[in-house]
Formats: structure tokens, sequence, C-alpha cells
């Protein structure tokens, strides 16, 4: 009984490390088919050759170690460098904003261009595409930046 064991086992080991690799290779599904094969092969073989009471074993082994190994492998993938390791904050120095908008909050400028509600103007000496509240505003319009929202400069008329 004990040397028909060695095989299945190895067959479930083998399996538990390509269920491992299932999740961190990209294989469409053909790894996760390989272990299939191997875990069905290995119960096939206890349940013929050793014991139904055997294989009931083998079956509860796998429903306790697989989820175990699946979470496993999700949290090396996590910190893999396969995946993004960093966290864009702005407490690490990342805004979705440019720091040259900010700047720009409260000044006076010209529409370049009618602003539908969106268009270009001349603020600062520097051409921006800049955002009306939804209203309509004619090209040569004199405007101030009312709002900074992420990329969006919202301006109103003077």
């Amino acid at each position: 009984m004990g040397k028909d064991l060695i095989l299945p086992i190895v067959l479930q080991v083998i399996g538990i490390v390509v269920v491992f690799a299932e999740v961190i290779i990209p294989s469409g599904g053909l790894l996760a088919i390989m272990a299939i094969g191997l875990f069905g092969y290995s119960l096939y073989m206890v349940f013929t050759g050793i014991s139904t009471a055997m294989g009931m074993g083998f079956v509860a082994a796998d429903l306790v170690i697989l989820p175990i190994v699946i979470v496993y492998s999700f949290k090396v993938l996590a910190k893999s460098p396969a995946t993004l390791s960093t966290e864009l904050s702005s407490d690490k120095g990342f805004t979705s904003q440019s720091v040259e908008l900010e700047e720009l909050l409260g000044l006076e400028g010209v529409a370049t261009s009618d602003l539908r509600p969106s268009g270009t103007a001349l603020i600062d000496k520097k051409r921006v595409d800049v955002v009306s509240r939804g209203d309509y505003i004619s090209k040569s319009t004199k405007i101030v930046v009312h709002k900074i929202t992420g990329n969006q400069i919202i301006v109103k008329k003077l």
C-alpha cells in the first residue's frame, strides 16, 4: 500500500506546482487542463488501486490545499515585477494635475477660438485648451480661469 501511494502523491504535488504556474504564467488555460489531468489521474489511481476511503482523503486534501495554493499564487503575482508595484498617489509625488495648471487659477486671458464650450485661450502668454461652464464664448472675449479640475481648465467671461 505504501508503494502504491508514491505515484499519486507525486502527481498531486506536480499538479499543485502546475496550478501555481498557471496563475503566474499566462498559458491560455493549457496549464489548468494539465493540472486537472494530473489531479484526475492521481485520484483515479487512488480510488481504483488503493481504496475509496483513501481516495476521499485525497479529495479532501485537494479541497483544502488548492484554494490555499491559488490565493498564495495571486499574492506572489501581486508582488512580482510583472505587476505595477508602486502606488500612484499624491503622497508619493504623483498627481493627475499639472502644477502649472494650478498657477493659472484666477488669471485673466483671451479666448483665441470660439468656446462651444471647449476651445483654446491665451492665458499668461500660454496657449491652453479650456472649457467654459457650458456657455458659448466667442473668440477674442476676455476670460478668467474659474476652476481647475484634473487637467481641465474651466473659464468664464470677465
